[in-house]
């Protein structure tokens, strides 16, 4: 079966539809919020959903956990400060060529890391992650050190001018848009054979190596395509502030992502979303009303991974089939008594 006819049997049709009905949401969420502020918080809550479906993605078809993702969110905004200071091409060139070099690196550290299982690899990334940290920090030259570097985004963007681009409405949507468009992408690719190769190699290496798998460039690939998520994550971060400090690159910010998977459940795609928007609803909204927001938050983390361990989605996705099966078993009781009563009513 090959990876385009797998995308097809698993219903094409019914991802543009449901991408569609997205697409409509973020409008409804546009023409309904009046305060620039609330718009500013949405538009962040929909970068790090985008971080989130980076880190997620690479749980769950690798089934390895990194604290230290962040390491791609801030090279991404790092490495178009440095281009554009430099000069070296037109941001709509650089943008591109930055996720390509964030995508290669990425590959060659996976070819090297993903062998390690377990803890130790979350290790590897947590020191990666903390080198490149300290390598911003320091290097004040290129980078500003720890006051951080302006980017000299251009006056206009794709023909868009930055004034207009800039205005909180129009970054919310285009936010909200490449959170469509990277999440069609994801399910395409995750449904074609590369996505079931990668899910077999997760079960069981052993078994997938004596069938004839090839597991390592598998398992780097995800890594990879989850670096250059991450790395769309930090693009579109460094363009919302038009700056990136070494704080972007910290062990606390791939912390925080990770707390987002893990509460929003990363077996379904929309689980990382559903934990980014609800972790900003704790920190920004609930914030203004509880002086401990983040200690709630936290107590109902522990309340996920308690009861429910593949985050709330599994738990909302379990209460709908008990309901679904209720419902069916109701109607086919009655409709087990209709015929009987059919039946009686013949002559």
């Amino acid at each position: 079966m090959t990876g385009v006819a797998r995308v097809s049997d698993g219903g094409l049709g019914r991802l543009l539809a449901l991408s569609l009905l997205a697409l409509l949401a973020g409008g409804a969420i546009l023409l309904l919020t009046r305060s620039t502020s609330l718009l500013g918080m949405f538009t962040q809550a929909v970068i790090y959903a985008i971080f989130a479906l980076g880190v997620g993605v690479l749980l769950k078809q690798n089934g390895l956990v990194s604290f230290g993702h962040a390491l791609y969110f801030g090279a991404a905004g790092y490495g178009m400060g440095v281009v554009l200071t430099l000069g070296w091409m037109p941001a709509e060139w650089a943008l591109l060529s930055v996720l390509v070099a964030l995508g290669v690196a990425a590959f060659v550290v996976g070819l090297v890391i993903v062998r390690v299982p377990g803890i130790a690899f979350g290790m590897l990334t947590l020191a990666i992650g903390q080198m490149a940290y300290l390598l911003a920090a320091r290097a004040r030259g290129i980078t500003g050190g720890a006051d951080g570097m302006n980017i000299p985004w251009p006056s206009t963007l794709f023909g868009v001018p930055q004034s207009l681009l800039l205005k909180p409405g129009n970054l919310f949507m285009l936010s909200w848009v490449l959170l469509v468009v990277v999440t069609f992408v994801l399910l395409c690719i995750l449904r074609t054979r590369f996505g079931a190769v990668t899910e077999a190699i997760r079960d069981n290496e052993e078994r997938a190596r004596f069938i004839g798998i090839r597991t390592t460039v598998p398992r780097a690939l995800v890594y990879a395509l989850s670096a250059v998520v991450t790395g769309i994550a930090g693009l579109l971060s460094s363009l919302n502030t038009g700056f990136v400090s070494p704080e972007s690159l910290h062990w606390s910010v791939s912390a925080i992502t990770l707390l987002m998977v893990v509460v929003g459940g990363f077996k379904r795609p929309i689980g990382p979303i559903v934990g980014a928007i609800l972790y900003f609803l704790f920190k920004d909204l609930l914030g203004e009303y509880a002086t401990h927001s983040m200690a709630i938050f936290g107590a109902a983390l522990i309340a996920v991974i308690v009861f429910s361990p593949d985050g709330i989605t599994g738990a909302v996705e379990r209460l709908l089939r008990r309901g679904f099966s209720r419902g069916g078993s109701v109607g086919g009781a009655g409709g087990a008594s209709d015929p009987a009563a059919a039946q009686g009513g013949k002559p």
